[in-house]
């Protein structure tokens, strides 16, 4: 399978996904912007706001190729003369603090043309924890799994469990979800195979969030949910800036800000030692940000 395909079929999927949020969405529809790599290769970036759901969002497909720099081999531990990365990559902020956070992202990198990898995963971060919908969203992605190897859903989400994690915190970014990265082709699974996982988690996004949305119901925003809702979003900046390894990339590989970027929430804040009401919503979410929950 050639990367001129993978990247023509990663370029479909990012139009899919914006046509059916903003289908979903019914306020807002999404603004394309096109984007240069000076060095090689660039993007479409695909952004919404101010929707009946989405508050802020950005649907994100990218194709770079080049030179690897002495930069990208200390900071990223890559090997080889030449890259080529693509990918689309996706994050969701709604309005409401009783809607979770979502974001999504699939990647294939090359390196010479010789050695190759793809890497991805989904997760979720809702403000206020629903057992249930955590116990929703986690199946949909090991009925997705399973189709392409059985012991993958739980591998992967205990990966995404240490992925999305923010270590100075000790607490989990959310529900988790699935993570995987650097997987290759072997004996039982081949290249296209990894490509079709990859493509089904893509194609599944929209009614995975849709599903999580349209499961509660619209209440009145309170003072104290808007407040948590924007304290939980300051963990979101936190991860992303510190630990997320597709933002070090983009800024390492010189690529756009404004899309490396995109994740950010529209605001968000920081109060010094804050502690949430004994026995409220709020604690009770705290207590299960922890690694290794099952939630099936």
């Amino acid at each position: 399978m050639k990367s001129s395909e993978i990247k023509s079929q990663f370029r479909d999927l990012q139009r899919l996904i914006c046509a059916q949020l903003a289908l979903w969405d019914g306020q807002a529809s999404f603004h394309e912007d096109k984007w240069d790599r000076v060095d090689g290769g660039g993007g479409f970036t695909s952004t919404i706001g101010n929707g009946r759901i989405i508050e802020k969002g950005g649907v994100a497909f990218s194709a770079v190729e080049g030179e690897v720099t002495k930069l990208m081999k200390d900071q990223l531990n890559l090997e080889g003369n030449h890259f080529f990365a693509t990918g689309v990559s996706i994050v969701l902020h709604p309005k409401h603090p009783r809607h979770p956070i979502i974001h999504m992202n699939i990647r294939y990198f090359e390196i010479d043309e010789e050695t190759y990898w793809f890497g991805g995963g989904i997760d979720l971060t809702p403000h206020y924890i629903n057992d249930y919908l955590a116990a929703v969203f986690h199946q949909r992605l090991k009925s997705i799994c399973d189709k392409y190897d059985p012991g993958f859903y739980l591998k992967c989400k205990n990966w995404a469990d240490d992925y999305f994690f923010l270590p100075h915190r000790n607490e989990t970014r959310g529900v988790g979800g699935i993570f995987f990265d650097h997987i290759t082709g072997n004996n039982s699974q081949s290249k296209h195979d990894i490509f079709v996982l990859c493509m089904e988690l893509g194609t599944a996004f929209p009614s995975i969030y849709q599903e999580q949305v349209d499961s509660v119901s619209f209440t009145d925003i309170t003072p104290q949910e808007k407040l948590w809702q924007n304290i939980r979003r300051s963990r979101y900046v936190e991860f992303n800036l510190l630990h997320d390894r597709g933002t070090k990339f983009g800024i390492y590989s010189q690529g756009r800000t404004e899309s490396i970027l995109m994740s950010m929430p529209p605001e968000a804040n920081w109060i010094y030692n804050h502690l949430p009401t004994e026995n409220s919503e709020e604690e009770l979410t705290l207590k299960k940000l922890i690694k290794g929950k099952s939630w099936l």
